[in-house]
């Protein structure tokens, strides 16, 4: 059995529905963004940690690590963390701090958090996923549950509006994460289990399944297996998908 894992993922691949299925098992960990820079602050405060004031950094990084480890444990004995891209360069500047003169954020990452199971969820249509972002960032909405109730708003409601620059930086910039990924797994010497959004949303009992054996732990029955969360892409999204199409051209 493995000790962990990090879900090394980019915004709309399905991370937030795999983290909940993860959690759902009782075994496998609770997952989230314990890393993410724009969510540090509040899950320090949610933990009730010192003031940085009332400690050396070095201190207050060593306990905020011991209180991410027991928040992705979620009661289990397995470690769950997802991670974006972009912030890649928080745990391993803050880790660096805790075990310093460690050579690679490989070894950094091993080091706290124990024999780890890399997962790179990622998805291959990226105009796609570019237009899902586009919309929650516009809309406010990141996460509905399967019955329509909102689980997750950032921002007060919008109407979306098609913005064609817009679309297209995104998915610019979601390409480069991906190669990104794919650049730091070959730097630290690592062969991640890879799942796409398009299988994870297609047949999540099986996605869940297969992380579960890799971890070695016993996975639930199929059947009892129920996503939390429901696909956002609707008539909006479809059109606008049309209409990017139509501006960039047969290239396209």
């Amino acid at each position: 059995m493995l000790d962990g894992y990090i879900i090394c993922g980019t915004s709309r691949t399905g991370s937030t529905l795999l983290c909940n299925l993860l959690a759902s098992t009782k075994a496998t960990g609770d997952p989230d963004s314990f890393y993410g820079r724009q969510f540090m602050s509040a899950w320090a405060k949610e933990w009730r940690l010192p003031g940085r004031d009332t400690m050396s950094e070095r201190d207050f990084n060593i306990a905020y690590l011991n209180a991410a480890m027991a928040a992705g444990k979620g009661g289990t004995t397995i470690f769950g963390l997802r991670l974006m891209r972009e912030n890649l360069g928080e745990p391993s500047a803050t880790l660096d701090q805790v075990f310093p003169q460690l050579p690679s954020d490989r070894a950094r990452l091993e080091k706290a958090f124990g024999r780890i199971l890399y997962i790179h969820l990622s998805r291959e249509d990226k105009l796609a996923q570019a237009i899902s972002l586009v919309k929650a960032k516009q809309t406010g909405l990141w996460h509905i549950a399967p019955d329509g109730t909102e689980i997750e708003r950032l921002s007060p409601p919008e109407e979306p509006h098609y913005d064609f620059e817009r679309i297209n930086r995104e998915v610019l910039e979601l390409e480069s994460y991906d190669t990104a990924w794919n650049s730091w797994f070959n730097a630290q010497g690592l062969e991640p289990l890879r799942i796409g959004y398009e299988s994870l949303s297609a047949n999540p009992a099986a996605a869940l399944t297969g992380i579960c054996e890799a971890l070695g732990v016993q996975a639930p029955n199929a059947r009892d297996i129920k996503p939390g969360v429901a696909k956002l892409a609707d008539g909006t999204s479809l059109d606008w998908m049309r209409c990017y199409r139509s501006d960039t051209g047969p290239a396209a």
